[in-house]
């Protein structure tokens, strides 16, 4: 019977499609439960008592039953450090964390994968890596590939694609700041075809700048849902992304051919955004052709895993 991992989930997207592929990438399957701390007064709680090496369910609830036994329970966020590390102890096995669970004793997790833009401390169980992890693989990739040459049939010319998010607290995205980028990209690559989506997060005003130009494939997300990206990473020679979204460039960066390149809409500031796309830059992974290769750092963490 194959092995499988406890994920635990915080709720969010992100995090859990994170566990997953670190699941996948250790050859595990899963069971998926959803985690909460039962206040913001118990996480606090949760620091402190874990510094004290005491380590109880009653800060938290586990909405689904507990497995009589798994090979490794991962977690992914601040929701799902304390917990995966207390019940990797009650069933017997070990702890995989995804991001780095700063405020936490560090030691006493198994195996800690953090991204290098934390700037964790280097340790025996600390594994970095260059991006965040994505949980798709070649099939989802030949599957929305496909989606999408049934909705556009491709001129043969060079594909120049963008993807457009929105802004956060640490990135800011306007519509003439859109404007000046996308007259920039179309007059770089007269010779293209040219391929744009937005995202939930992109604003109104910076849509319609999309719609205002002759993109020979456009997906505006408020009027459409389906997913291009994975035709965009696939078939694209070259693929912008506004530079707060981190899921996408590392996408980017570890699928496809296509070189990346970040449209800059960052705040002024160092913050993990910015050392996050200079990190990126300086290994060749953005304004380049390089590809994320994390085969090295999987095989590091089954063994600290004991898989």
């Amino acid at each position: 019977m194959q092995r499988k991992a406890l994920i635990l989930t915080d709720g969010k997207a992100g995090h859990e499609n994170q566990s997953k592929a670190f699941a996948r990438a250790l050859g595990l399957d899963f069971d998926v439960a959803e985690t909460r701390f039962k206040s913001a007064f118990h996480k606090a709680l949760s620091y402190l008592l874990d510094r004290l090496g005491v380590n109880t369910q009653s800060l938290f609830e586990v909405r689904a039953p507990l497995p009589p036994e798994c090979a490794a329970v991962i977690g992914t966020g601040s929701g799902t450090f304390y917990a995966a590390k207390t019940l990797a102890r009650r069933l017997g096995t070990k702890c995989g964390v995804v991001l780095y669970p700063r405020g936490y004793r560090m030691s006493t997790f198994d195996c800690i994968l953090a991204p290098e833009f934390d700037r964790p401390r280097p340790a025996p169980n600390v594994v970095q890596i260059p991006v965040n992890l994505v949980a798709n693989d070649e099939a989802f990739y030949a599957a929305g590939t496909e989606a999408f040459l049934a909705r556009h049939t491709p001129s043969g010319k060079p594909a120049v694609a963008v993807i457009v998010g929105g802004p956060n607290k640490c990135a800011a995205i306007t519509a003439e700041w859109m404007k000046e980028r996308l007259e920039r990209i179309f007059a770089e690559t007269p010779d293209a075809e040219h391929w744009v989506t937005t995202s939930r997060r992109t604003p109104p005003d910076v849509e319609a700048v999309v719609e205002s130009f002759p993109f020979d494939y456009r997906l505006i997300y408020s009027k459409d849902r389906f997913n291009p990206i994975p035709a965009f990473v696939k078939l694209a020679r070259t693929l912008y992304v506004t530079a707060e979204s981190t899921g996408m460039i590392s996408e980017s960066c570890t699928f496809g051919t296509a070189e990346v390149r970040v449209l800059d809409n960052l705040n002024p500031g160092r913050h993990k955004f910015r050392r996050f796309v200079e990190d990126l830059e300086r290994g060749g992974y953005v304004n380049g052709s390089r590809k994320v290769d994390l085969s090295a750092q999987f095989a590091k963490a089954r063994g600290l895993l004991g898989l």
